[in-house]
């Protein structure tokens, strides 16, 4: 009886710690451009959206991800697990202007796939031998993660040379 109380409460400590490391990590604000649905359901289909997201330390660079959303009554109140996979392609959008030096790799972006479990990243990596930057998409789990990923490369105009610290 004690071990069984002892394991309860340490589950009940591991959901408190990972939420509250989710409340503190900085998620992406996305704009949804487009979505089609994929599966009817009464209370809310499933869907695939496209969501743009501007590299905030690249301005002129904008990322869109396509991703599976859950629907029903899960995905309404925002407590479905949504599904892995996701897609990426990022664009020169306007004239590129790198403020400060960037970081060789760099988490850029963040958003909760499920309540509190897992995570779709973008991540930003200098390729200065090609004066490109490759962005990398693929999500993770308080536990496990997910091998799937999605990589697109934007390169750099020429006469413009990439910051890095």
């Amino acid at each position: 009886m004690k071990l069984a109380l002892s394991c309860a409460r340490v589950e009940r400590a591991a959901i408190l710690a990972a939420s509250v490391a989710f409340a503190c990590a900085p998620l992406a604000h996305a704009e949804e451009v487009a979505s089609v649905n994929t599966n009817f359901h009464i209370t809310g289909s499933d869907r695939v959206v496209v969501e743009a997201y501007d590299d905030p330390a690249v301005q002129g660079v904008t990322c869109y991800v396509s991703r599976a959303r859950t629907g029903g009554i899960k995905g309404t109140l925002g407590i479905a697990e949504d599904p892995t996979e996701a897609s990426i392609a990022c664009r020169q959008v306007g004239a590129i202007k790198i403020a400060e030096p960037l970081r060789q790799q760099a988490d850029v972006f963040t958003e909760r796939m499920s309540l509190i479990f897992k995570t779709l990243h973008v991540v930003r990596v200098v390729d200065s031998k090609r004066n490109t930057l490759v962005y990398l998409t693929y999500s993770d789990r308080v536990a496990t993660g997910s091998a799937k990923n999605s990589v697109t490369a934007v390169p750099m105009p020429a006469g413009t040379t990439i910051p890095v610290r």
